[in-house]
C-alpha cells in the first residue's frame, strides 16, 4: 500500500483523549508542538495487528516476542546494514528506561557520565538519578556551519572517574545525521578514555535529506562493539511511544550481564500491545514510513521558511521532526519570560532550552499537520517580536 500526502494531512481529534502533548492545556487555546508525539494516525499494518489482538480477548502476562525481535533485527539489518546478534539484544519498556539502567550499570555512586549539550532532557536527568556526576561539553559548528562535536572541548570536560559517555544518533534536538566519519572519530575518542558509549538511536528511521541515510553507530565503527550499547525502539519513527517498547543492543556478555542485573526486580516487562505494534511496523509498514518522510520534509521547509523570515537561526534539520531555533537575541523583549513562556501566552506551547542545557532556545515538534503546523507558525510571527513581519 502506497500512502499519498492526503493521509497525513487528514487531523484526528486528540483533544479530550488520553494524550499528554494535548492534555496539558486542554482548557487553553494552545497548539501544542512541544512533545515529541506526532499527530499522525499510525500505520493501517499497525492499527490491524493491534485490533487483531484486542479481539483475543485475553490479556495475560507476554512473553517476550521472538517474532518481533527477529523482525527488528531483520529490519536494520536490510534497511542499515546493522547485524544484530540476537543474543545481544535485552528488551526494555523504553528509551529513558534503558538510559537509566545503563548508568547503574557502569558505574558506582560518585562516577560520572558525559554528553554534549544541547541534549535531550533525560540524558541530563538520568545521572542524578542514579547517583552519578554529570559532565556536558558544548557542542561545535563544523565548516559548513552544522552542529559537530567539539572533542577537545569534551576532554576538558572529563573527569578521572568518567565512565560513560551519551550519544545521540541522529540527534535531538539539532537535527544532525550524523555522518560515519563523525561517528568513527567519536568512537575512537570515546575508546581512547576507556568510555562506553550508550547511542540513542530512535529517530534512525527518520532522516529527511536523501540519499543520506542513517548510519548506526555499531557500522561506523564495528571493531569497538564491546564498549557501544546501541538503544533502538520503533517508538519515533512509527509513532508509538505509548506502548512501551525498546531494545537495547549489548554485544558484550559482561556488560550485558550487568544491564540485566540493575534491571532485576525494578524493570517491568515490555508491554504485550508493544510487541505487537513493533512486530507489525518493523514487518509491514515501509510504505507508511515513506509517505511520512514526505510530508516530515514539506513541514521542515515550511519552519525553515518561517525561521528565516523572522532572523532566527536554526540548523538544518537532517532528521527527526524537530526544530532547533535560537531565541537569545529576543529575551530582552520577553519580558522576563522565558521562549516557551513568551510563546505559551501567544498561543504555542514548543520545549524551552534550558532542560535540554541550553537557555534562550526552544525545540519545535512539525510532526503535525500541515494547517495545524501553519496555524502555529502564525501565532509565533505574530507574537510581538518581529515588527518588520507587517502583520
Amino acid at each position: 500500500m502506497s500512502f499519498s500526502p492526503t493521509f497525513f494531512e487528514t487531523p484526528t481529534e486528540r483533544r479530550g483523549s488520553d494524550s499528554l502533548k494535548w492534555g496539558l492545556y486542554a482548557d487553553r487555546d494552545i497548539l501544542p508542538l512541544w512533545v515529541a508525539d506526532m499527530d499522525f494516525r499510525s500505520a493501517p499494518a499497525i492499527t490491524e495487528a493491534l485490533a487483531q489482538r484486542v479481539a483475543h480477548g485475553v490479556y495475560g502476562y507476554a512473553k517476550d516476542s521472538r517474532a518481533a525481535v527477529e523482525a527488528m533485527i531483520d529490519y536494520h539489518r536490510k534497511l542499515y546494514g546493522f547485524a544484530i546478534d540476537p543474543l545481544w539484544v535485552v528488551p526494555v519498556p523504553g528509551l529513558v528506561c534503558g538510559l537509566n539502567i545503563l548508568c547503574r550499570a557502569t558505574g558506582v555512586p560518585g562516577d560520572a557520565v558525559a554528553t554534549t549539550v544541547p541534549a535531550y532532557p533525560p540524558f541530563l536527568e538520568a545521572t542524578a538519578l542514579s547517583a552519578r556526576r554529570l559532565v556536558t561539553a558544548p557542542m561545535t559548528c563544523d565548516d559548513l556551519g552544522r552542529p559537530a562535536f567539539d572533542l577537545d572541548a569534551l576532554d576538558a570536560a572529563l573527569t578521572p572517574t568518567t565512565r560513560l559517555f551519551i550519544l545521540c544518533n541522529p540527534h535531538n534536538p539539532l537535527g544532525r545525521n550524523w555522518t560515519s566519519a563523525e561517528l568513527r572519530a567519536l568512537l575512537g575518542f570515546c575508546r581512547a578514555r576507556n568510555l562506553i558509549v550508550c547511542s540513542d538511536e530512535i529517530h534512525g528511521g527518520l532522516v529527511l535529506d536523501p540519499p543520506h541515510a542513517y548510519t548506526p553507530a555499531a557500522c561506523a565503527a564495528p571493531e569497538f562493539a564491546e564498549t557501544l550499547v546501541t538503544l533502538l525502539a520503533p517508538s519515533k519513527t512509527y509513532n508509538l511511544p505509548g506502548l512501551s517498547c525498546a531494545f537495547a543492543i549489548i554485544p558484550d556478555p559482561s556488560l550485558r550481564q550487568r544491564f540485566r542485573a540493575a534491571m532485576a526486580g525494578i524493570v517491568p516487562h515490555v508491554n504485550l500491545f508493544g510487541w505487537v505494534a513493533a512486530d507489525a511496523a518493523y514487518r509491514h509498514a515501509e510504505p507508511w514510513r515513506l509517505g511520512l518522510l514526505d510530508t516530515l520534509r514539506a513541514n521542515r521547509d515550511a519552519v525553515e521558511k518561517a525561521a528565516c523570515a523572522w532572523g532566527v537561526a536554526m540548523p538544518h534539520v537532517e532528521a527527526t521532526y524537530l526544530a532547533w531555533l535560537d531565541f537569545r537575541p529576543w529575551l530582552g523583549q520577553m519580558h522576563g519570560l522565558t521562549p516557551a513562556k513568551h510563546f505559551l501566552s501567544h498561543g504555542v506551547a514548543l520545549m524551552d532550552g534550558a532542560p535540554f542545557g541550553a537557555p534562550g532556545f526552544a525545540r519545535l515538534n512539525f510532526g503535525t499537520h500541515r494547517e495545524l503546523l501553519a496555524t502555529a507558525l502564525s501565532r509565533l510571527a505574530r507574537s510581538g517580536l518581529w515588527p518588520h513581519l507587517n502583520l
